[in-house]
C-alpha cells in the first residue's frame, strides 16, 4: 500500500479498502480454514467434524463468547490492543473449561491512524493466535471520520468446545472450598495507571499480565477433577468476581491479606495513588475454586509455567454468618475482618 495513514477511502469498499484487507488483513491471518477461494466470502466456514473432534466425541457443548476492546493506551509494557483482544477472548472461553478454537475479528479504524501501528497490532494478534493454539478466521473492517473513535477499536467474538465431563458453575461452591490465584494482582492495571501522565513513574517498571490462559487452566483441569468454578478477574479485579461468586453461591469468602501476591512495584503505585489491589484490572489472572485436598495438586501444576510461579492459595469458603448476607472479606494478620464490597465504579478508564 502506498499511503502511510488510514483515510476514509479504506472503508468505502472500493479498492483502497479492498487492498486494505487483502495486503494487511489477511495476509497477516492467512489459516486453513480460510482458503483463498472462502476468502471473501461473508462467513466463515467450519466443517462440523472438526468441532465434535476437539470435543473428543464426548457429546461437549459448544462455548461462545464476545467481548470488545477500547484501551487507552493501545501500546503498554508487556503487550497492545491486539494481544488484548486475543487473550481477553481466548480467557472468557477458556474458564469455562472449553478448548478456544477460532476467533472472529472486528476492526473499527479511525481516519489518520498510521498503518505501522495497524500492522504491528494485527501481528501482534497472529502471535498472540498461535500461541493459543487458536485461528482467527473471519471478521470486519470499518473506518469512522476523525474524532469518533480513538485510533482503534477491536470487536471479537471466540468459540470454542467444552468436554461434556466439565461442568463447571457457581452453583458447586461448597464451604471448606479454598480459592487459587495463579499470579500476582492488578499488574495491567497497574500498567496502564502509569503510562498515563507524569507521575514520575517509569513507564517500563511495571508489565501488563496480558497473557493466554488455556495451557495453565487445562493443566489445572487435569490435575483438580473437583475443580467448581473459574473466573478471570478483569474489570472490578478479583473484588468484583469474588463478591460475584459469594452471592451466587450463597456463602462467605475470606481471603487471606498476607497471602494475596503482589508485586512491589504495584504496591507502590497503589499506595502512591490511593489505590486498592483487589480492584485493579488483570489481563492474565484466574480465581479457581476447589477442594482443599486438591489445592497441592492445583498448586503444583500451576507452578509449572513461569507466568504463574507465584499462584496461591489465598483464602477459603464459610459458612455465611446468620446476620448477615454472602459477603466478601479479608483477614489481615493480626486477626481483624473488613468487608470487600463490589466496586461501585472503574478505578481506571478504558483499561480493556
Amino acid at each position: 500500500m502506498t499511503q502511510e495513514i488510514i483515510t476514509l477511502a479504506h472503508g468505502s469498499g472500493g479498492h483502497a479498502m479492498q487492498q486494505l484487507i487483502e495486503q494487511e488483513i489477511m495476509a497477516v491471518f492467512a489459516n486453513p480454514l480460510a482458503p483463498a477461494n472462502q476468502a471473501t466470502e461473508d462467513q466463515a466456514r467450519v466443517p462440523l467434524s472438526l468441532l465434535q473432534a476437539h470435543s473428543n466425541g464426548m457429546g461437549g457443548q459448544l462455548a461462545m463468547t464476545t467481548d470488545s476492546f477500547v484501551i487507552d493506551p493501545i501500546f503498554f509494557p508487556g503487550g497492545d490492543i491486539g494481544s488484548l483482544a486475543v487473550n481477553g477472548t481466548v480467557n472468557d472461553l477458556a474458564v469455562g473449561g472449553a478448548k478456544p478454537l477460532y476467533l472472529s475479528c472486528g476492526l473499527i479504524l479511525e481516519e489518520g491512524l498510521p498503518i505501522s501501528d495497524l500492522r504491528k497490532i494485527l501481528q501482534s494478534m497472529r502471535r498472540a493466535a498461535d500461541d493459543a493454539g487458536v485461528a482467527i478466521i473471519t471478521g470486519d473492517t470499518k473506518v469512522v471520520n476523525k474524532g469518533c473513535a480513538d485510533k482503534i477499536f477491536i470487536n471479537t467474538c471466540g468459540v470454542g468446545v467444552i468436554p461434556s465431563n466439565i461442568q463447571l458453575s457457581v452453583k458447586n461452591i461448597r464451604v471448606g472450598d479454598v480459592l487459587l490465584i495463579n499470579g500476582s494482582l492488578g499488574d495491567h492495571g497497574a500498567t496502564i495507571m502509569a503510562m498515563r501522565g507524569d507521575l514520575g513513574i517509569d513507564k517500563g517498571a511495571i508489565r501488563s499480565d496480558c497473557n493466554g490462559l488455556n495451557e495453565q487452566i487445562q493443566a489445572l483441569l487435569e490435575a483438580c477433577p473437583g475443580i467448581r468454578c473459574m473466573r478471570d478477574a478483569t474489570r472490578g479485579g478479583i473484588a468484583a468476581i469474588l463478591n460475584e461468586f459469594a452471592q451466587s453461591g450463597k456463602v462467605k469468602i475470606q481471603l487471606k491479606e498476607d497471602s494475596l501476591p503482589l508485586k512491589a512495584e504495584v504496591r507502590g503505585l497503589c499506595e502512591l495513588l490511593g489505590l486498592d489491589p483487589l480492584y485493579l484490572a488483570n489481563e492474565g489472572k484466574f480465581v479457581a475454586i476447589l477442594p482443599e485436598a486438591e489445592a497441592q495438586a492445583g498448586l503444583t501444576a500451576l507452578q509449572s509455567f513461569s507466568e504463574a510461579k507465584n499462584a496461591a492459595i489465598i483464602g477459603r469458603v464459610l459458612e455465611p454468618e446468620t446476620s448477615m448476607a454472602p459477603v466478601l472479606t479479608m483477614r489481615n494478620a493480626f486477626g481483624s475482618e473488613r468487608l470487600i464490597d463490589v466496586p461501585y465504579g472503574e478505578q481506571l478508564p478504558r483499561i480493556c
